[in-house]
């Protein structure tokens, strides 16, 4: 068997929805049924084969080829396998990812990661706005799993995190963290104003001093014990924080103005 390949044949006009092409819904299905299936874009809905070559047989294993940025919702909901892309997407790539894997060779737009409760993501480029936070109208971002993002992330990466890793390699926006609830993010780049922004509890891992606000309260240096044990999870995962090794930091309490349990650790 053979990964079941979709090779976009042009860029769509419009942004078309993908979330019906993951391992879940596709399994037991035949190549006729998967290429007769409809994709929302805009006020139409093409089939899968106008829109993409298909070949291979192994819906476990489902790789996305010629991406544009006009493809969103990658991997919504999925619950199994894996799906490797080949160039840029858009829009909520991994939203409410439960199980599984998914792997980007290029960027991603904005809410990446949104609702994921488990399984990874793993981008080889940068992110948009809003990574692994709450869309709009919604009170929790991510819940669950890890997301690893070897580029740069946006503005308001994780706000409202509930739970769940991010490791993102290069710098961040603004508000990173903001309304942060609990979960980890750890940025090996510079962050962007306002870290921490109402951010209630949780843990925000830096390597480089930040700016901060005036509710983030200075707390000394510590060595930490319990790093090490964290930093050892780490080793098992595709990124650079796997060698990290240092359980010397300075500490920051905040946002003060909201609870104030949260926890920003800078290597030193």
């Amino acid at each position: 068997m053979s990964a079941l390949t979709f090779t976009l044949k042009t860029a769509p006009q419009q942004r078309v929805d993908l979330s019906a092409l993951t391992p879940d819904a596709l399994a037991d299905k035949s190549l006729a049924d998967i290429a007769a299936i409809e994709l929302p874009s805009g006020h139409d809905k093409p089939r899968v084969d106008a829109l993409f070559d298909i070949s291979g047989d192994d819906a476990t294993d489902i790789v996305i080829k010629n991406a544009t940025d006009r493809l969103d919702y990658i991997g919504h909901g999925m619950r199994s396998g894996r799906i490797t892309v080949h160039g840029n997407v858009g829009s909520y790539l991994a939203f409410k990812l439960r199980k599984g894997e998914i792997v980007l060779h290029g960027n991603a737009g904005d809410f990446a990661a949104s609702g994921m409760a488990g399984g990874l993501l793993h981008v080889h480029g940068n992110v948009g706005d809003f990574l692994a936070s709450a869309i709009i109208g919604e009170r929790r971002g991510m819940k669950g799993g890890t997301v690893i993002i070897t580029g740069n992330a946006g503005e308001r990466a994780g706000d409202q995190m509930r739970r769940g890793l991010v490791l993102i390699e290069g710098n961040v926006g603004s508000y990173c963290a903001s309304r942060m609830i609990a979960g980890t993010i750890g940025v090996m780049g510079s962050t962007g104003e306002y870290l921490a922004y109402g951010m209630r509890r949780g843990t925000v891992l830096l390597n480089n001093a930040p700016k901060l606000h005036a509710t983030i309260q200075d707390c000394g240096s510590h060595t930490l014990p319990f790093l090490s044990l964290m930093f050892k999870s780490f080793r098992d995962l595709p990124t650079k924080f796997a060698a990290v090794n240092r359980n010397r930091v300075q500490r920051y309490a905040g946002d003060i103005a909201n609870d104030g349990k949260g926890e920003i650790l800078v290597f030193k």
